[in-house]
């Protein structure tokens, strides 16, 4: 058992889940000013084997574990994070302007089942904050650029707010991620609709097709999704050519939970992540990847708790994998032991 799940795991959850991040953010953020910290991080945590490499969208990955959009939402510590092993980091969800997001508490923890509801409504500092410090990037690790709207932005507006932080970021990140997914911006998922979803990305496409080069976009999407829509779904990403699909982020769903019904009606609405929606991501990957024939790159993200849940989500058909609560429940050691467990298996 790590040091991390046997000391300071325990101590971590005896506080406020929001105000625990911020401060540990606060201490990755001075962390990673230190190019010796970093290296001391990366020579516990970092394995490098030629075997691990992926090469996708263009892209070389040292390595096919990523972390999810979510954790540092305004490219805050992105080199820190990079030294703990991941072989790329989603910084987002960003929206043009800065807003504060839904009120608090909105982060809550099911512990026994190593699951997290969080209502956090896209709260960000805004797409031109992270630029500054994407612009200060210390390290070469693979961003990925997760993009929304504001939440007073109305839907038949949401084009442009997606173009806005296309534009901001298209000179400081590696790939794009199309957020129309999360449950706690009201209205937003009706923007997988086919027709809506197929102007936004069409959009989005010949901004990317009038640069100098196309950068890699993919589509975020829901997993409280029917196959029907998920046929739309495909059909829509092969018209549009965008180059992929992360799936999935946080469901609606409370399925798998073994707290009580008042207990969970108690934390109230909220995107739910971690161990209980790893079966359910695992669904949406293998529909996706044997009704588009393999053609559709996909990053798997949902419930990895350990090595066995990331070669599920591989063996289901992605190509990548990123965790979130898996790294809140598991520290920086599940990293290495699924990059590990890859080596051993020959990845």
């Amino acid at each position: 058992m790590s040091l991390y799940r046997l000391f300071i795991r325990p101590l971590l959850i005896q506080f406020d889940p929001e105000g625990i991040h911020r401060f540990t953010f606060t201490c990755f953020k001075l962390s990673q000013k230190s190019k010796f910290i970093r290296s001391l991080v990366s020579a516990q945590f970092s394995i490098k084997d030629a075997s691990l490499e992926r090469e996708l969208f263009g892209l070389k990955f040292p390595n096919p574990v990523g972390l999810a959009a979510g954790l540092d939402k305004n490219a805050e510590a992105f080199d820190f994070l990079g030294s703990m092993g991941f072989g790329f980091i989603e910084i987002g969800t960003l929206t043009p302007k800065g807003q504060s997001g839904n009120p608090k508490p909105r982060l809550f923890r099911f512990v026994d089942d190593k699951a997290l509801v969080n209502r956090m409504g896209f709260n960000n500092e805004g797409v031109e904050e992270a630029v500054k410090r994407l612009r200060k990037k210390r390290t070469n690790v693979i961003i990925g650029g997760n993009i929304g709207k504001n939440k007073n932005t109305p839907n038949e507006e949401a084009t442009d707010d997606y173009l806005k932080c296309f534009a901001a970021l298209y000179p400081y990140v590696d790939y794009f991620v199309v957020n129309v997914s999360s449950p706690n911006t009201p209205n937003l998922r009706e923007l997988q609709g086919k027709e809506p979803l197929m102007k936004l990305l069409n959009e989005i496409m010949d901004l990317n097709r009038s640069k100098s080069k196309c950068k890699p976009v993919l589509l975020k999407i829901a997993p409280d999704v029917n196959e029907s829509q998920l046929d739309d779904i495909i059909e829509v990403v092969k018209e549009t050519a965008i180059d992929g699909i992360v799936a999935t982020n946080t469901t609606i769903s409370r399925e798998g939970l073994s707290y009580s019904e008042s207990e969970i009606k108690k934390i109230g609405a909220g995107g739910l992540s971690g161990q209980p929606l790893r079966e359910r991501s695992s669904q949406v990957i293998r529909y996706i990847h044997e009704k588009s024939g393999g053609k559709i790159p996909i990053i798997g993200v949902g419930g990895i708790m350990t090595k066995e849940d990331a070669l599920e989500k591989l063996d289901a058909g992605a190509s990548l994998v990123q965790i979130y609560s898996g790294f809140i429940y598991e520290g920086p050691a599940l990293v290495k032991a699924i990059n590990k467990e890859l080596i051993r298996k020959g990845a």
